[in-house]
């Protein structure tokens, strides 16, 4: 039996093994799907081998870690430097990223966005940024420091630290970070926030399936919102999809997935 897994700390919250398990079933696929919660990031390709395993998902801390591990990189992750989803072909670890497709087919529902304002700097804040770009979307991104934004400043995106940063008006601000998904914690100090809230037109947060702080702020504007269960729910079907090596079509995959979302 083929075994898969999602590295991340924490991991115990995430929906993947259900989604991917239902795949399997409904498919008829001898395979299964596990978490693993991983504090060292480094040490992911040494995990990935010892378990066996034949595909993973990384979600945060370790997306740009894993990056840095694979044998090859792929599509837009070699631009990003962030993997977010591992397949073996013959014996070598191959890393993809499927976050910023589905984070786009995730926002459709919104309509026509011009510019957005990105909550964090990690590998979910650089595909974001990249596949935002991609359609002529004016991208600005907000870190708590200067660590992370080279990145970005690299590639002539906007980006500040809290200190130097000044509130603008943004069609979409969305959060990146992992505020509030194991603890009470906003992505940035409250008054910036509250007065970001007033100036733009909806809001998304990637943490899906509880009411984090900054969703519970976005709500009593009452903007228009998403968590991040379509973003979910859509870069899965893609992981998916290379987890088969594209033997099913996509849209088996994804009537198969979306209904474990009804459990």
């Amino acid at each position: 039996m083929n075994v898969f897994t999602i590295f991340g700390d924490p991991v115990s919250h995430s929906r993947s093994p259900l989604m991917h398990n239902n795949v399997f079933k409904t498919l008829g696929i001898k395979a299964c799907y596990t978490r693993t919660r991983l504090e060292d990031g480094s040490k992911l390709r040494e995990v990935f081998f010892s378990k066996a395993l034949q595909g993973a998902n990384v979600t945060v801390p370790h997306k740009e870690s894993a990056y840095e591990q694979c044998d090859e990189v792929r599509g837009i992750a070699q631009t990003i430097k962030a993997v977010n989803t591992l397949v073996i072909e013959n014996g070598r670890l191959i890393g993809y990223n499927t976050d910023a497709d589905g984070f786009i087919h995730a926002i459709e529902s919104f309509g026509p966005i011009r510019s957005a304002l990105i909550l964090g700097a990690g590998g979910t804040a650089r595909a974001l940024s990249v596949a935002l770009r991609s359609k002529g979307i004016d991208v600005t991104v907000l870190n708590r420091s200067e660590g992370r934004l080279e990145y970005f400043k690299n590639e002539g995106i906007a980006s500040y630290a809290w200190e130097n940063f000044t509130p603008d008006a943004y069609d979409m601000i969305i959060n990146t970070t992992s505020a509030g998904l194991s603890d009470n914690e906003l992505p940035v100090p409250a008054a910036m926030l509250k007065e970001l809230l007033t100036r733009t037109k909806a809001a998304v947060d990637v943490i899906y399936g509880k009411e984090t702080p900054f969703l519970r702020e976005v709500k009593e504007r009452c903007l228009p919102y998403k968590d991040g269960s379509d973003m979910l729910l859509s870069q899965g079907v893609l992981a998916n999809y290379l987890f088969l090596h594209r033997r099913y079509p996509i849209d088996q995959i994804e009537s198969a997935m979306r209904q474990s979302f009804l459990y």
